[in-house]
């Protein structure tokens, strides 16, 4: 009984483990199963069909009479008519073992989108943009709003309100965007994610004459383009913000006291509280010394409110990431999976 008990504990250590690691408990035991010597078959069971007996039965699989039933239906008629050849399971490994069993029906084949790993280190090296929809006055109206976001600076480059989701109206914006920011041929990457208009030969051929990279989203993943859609939440979550807007002016309106508060007044979480017009125009190192300054002379005032060291006033990050590789931590679980893997081999 307690060895029953502890072999159960054992599995249950197993399935936690890899589920901790994200790795299916079948795959662990594979690589546990000792190799077979080169050259070396295996031994046939006893109960297993002779050769000659397989062929008997793909013999009778193969007559005009089964030909077009499936296993099932040939093992029970055989039955009923006295005659046993061998399992339902077996008659399917012998048949594909001669590659003769498939899906029948159309499967649609889903292509594989590899997951994109963007990088910026400085300002106009990486925008991301988006468009999402803006209530109107009645019910099923929309207005449709563009935004072009710095990556790096969090910075709203370009923007526009309009009545509809257009790819010319997509192109007339990224062009004078660039154009206004002063962007060079092989400078810059523009992410999107896979809506009509970002995917459009339109939008396709100016980024080419511009010289500029497009990367997509993987579909149905919003956290390959979470700058745009953390943006969009921050506006959706002002206070001014209405439930719905009156007319296509009223928006825009609206858009034109919003982005100028959010490039040089918002304090941005994610640039240690800088704005993003101060990351995006270069103002960060002369902010950053009034901040110092400010702190040096509270720690000089009052030590005692400063838990061990002396305050550092932060800095935003000096790389921004869209989906970042494998951390140095998650290469470790993997190499001690599967340290723990060979050292049960080796018990």
């Amino acid at each position: 009984m307690i060895v029953m008990i502890e072999d159960h504990r054992h599995q249950a250590d197993i399935q936690a483990l890899c589920d901790a690691l994200d790795v299916p408990r079948s795959t662990l035991y594979r690589r546990r199963r000792p190799p077979e010597p080169s050259g070396q078959k295996r031994s046939q069971p006893p109960s297993a069909l002779s050769e000659s007996e397989r062929q008997q039965v793909l013999d009778v699989l193969h007559s005009a009479r089964f030909v077009d039933l499936a296993p099932a239906q040939v093992y029970a008629q055989l039955l009923e008519e006295g005659q046993y050849l061998c399992s339902i399971r077996t008659m399917y490994r012998l048949l594909a073992a001669c590659n003769e069993v498939r899906e029948r029906r159309s499967v649609a084949s889903h292509v594989v989108y590899a997951k994109p790993e963007l990088l910026a280190t400085r300002p106009n090296e990486l925008w991301s943009w988006d468009i999402t929809k803006l209530k109107g006055p009645v019910k099923w109206t929309y207005y449709y709003l563009y935004v072009i976001l710095d990556v790096f600076s969090r910075y709203v480059v370009g923007w526009m309100i309009a009545d509809r989701e257009s790819s010319t109206l997509a192109k007339r914006l990224i062009s004078e965007t660039c154009i206004k920011q002063g962007i060079m041929e092989d400078q810059l990457t523009l992410h999107a994610d896979r809506g009509s208009s970002m995917k459009s030969k339109m939008v396709a051929q100016l980024l080419s004459d511009l010289g500029i990279t497009k990367t997509h989203s993987r579909p149905h993943v919003s956290n390959d383009n979470p700058f745009s859609e953390s943006q969009f939440k921050t506006m959706k979550y002002r206070p001014e913000f209405p439930d719905r807007f009156g007319c296509l002016q009223d928006a825009r309106v609206f858009g034109c006291a919003f982005f100028p508060w959010y490039n040089n007044e918002h304090r941005h979480s994610g640039l240690a509280l800088y704005t993003p017009s101060d990351v995006h125009y270069g103002r960060v190192k002369e902010i950053h010394q009034h901040r110092q300054a400010a702190l040096d002379a509270a720690y000089q005032q009052h030590p005692n409110r400063f838990v061990r060291k002396p305050p550092v006033a932060a800095l935003p990050p000096e790389a921004v990431w869209i989906n970042p590789p494998k951390s140095p931590e998650e290469s470790i679980i993997d190499l001690e999976l599967n340290l723990r893997m060979e050292l049960s081999q080796s018990a």
